[in-house]
């Protein structure tokens, strides 16, 4: 049973999916286990726990083999192909639908830039006010969006 000073696992795995989501909004940085730990004052097996924790409700995405967190949806840690402009700062997302999330989580103005997956020619998208205003295209979801956990890493 957790003391009065030790918050419950569920407190702590909050905390830290607080912490996570509103670092990368602000730096354009997904933190690592680390970081988090510092930051909240908490051990490194704790931070694991609460990342094993979140990643198992599907919050956010652990790199595999190593811990540390691949993505918190729409915001991905590692460069990407799909890269939103947005508040000064340049985000990575893992797929076009990410980068658009990107946009709608900041709440802010961007710029999003990606390849055709089928040409591999740059493509542009503006996002003003909460919508899209240049950019054509088809978005294509090779596998359907009931299977996308199936493997995550893949889709």
């Amino acid at each position: 049973m957790p003391s009065s000073t030790t918050p419950a696992p569920d407190s702590l795995a909050r905390d830290v999916r607080l912490y996570v989501f509103r670092e990368a909004a602000a730096t354009a940085r997904v933190p690592q286990p680390p970081q988090i730990a510092e930051a909240l004052g908490r051990s490194p097996a704790e931070i694991q726990e609460a990342l094993r924790e979140l990643a198992a409700g599907k919050v956010l995405i652990l790199a595999p083999n190593d811990g540390n967190i691949w993505a918190a949806n729409p915001f991905c840690a590692v460069a990407s192909g799909f890269r939103v402009d947005a508040r000064g700062r340049t985000y990575q997302a893992i797929c076009i639908w990410d980068a658009l999330g990107v946009a709608a989580a900041l709440g802010a103005d961007a710029v999003i830039r990606a390849s055709c997956g089928d040409c591999s020619e740059p493509m542009t998208l503006k996002i003003q006010s909460g919508a899209l205003t240049e950019g054509e295209g088809l978005v294509h979801f090779a596998v359907p969006a009931h299977h996308w956990w199936d493997n995550i890493g893949f889709t």
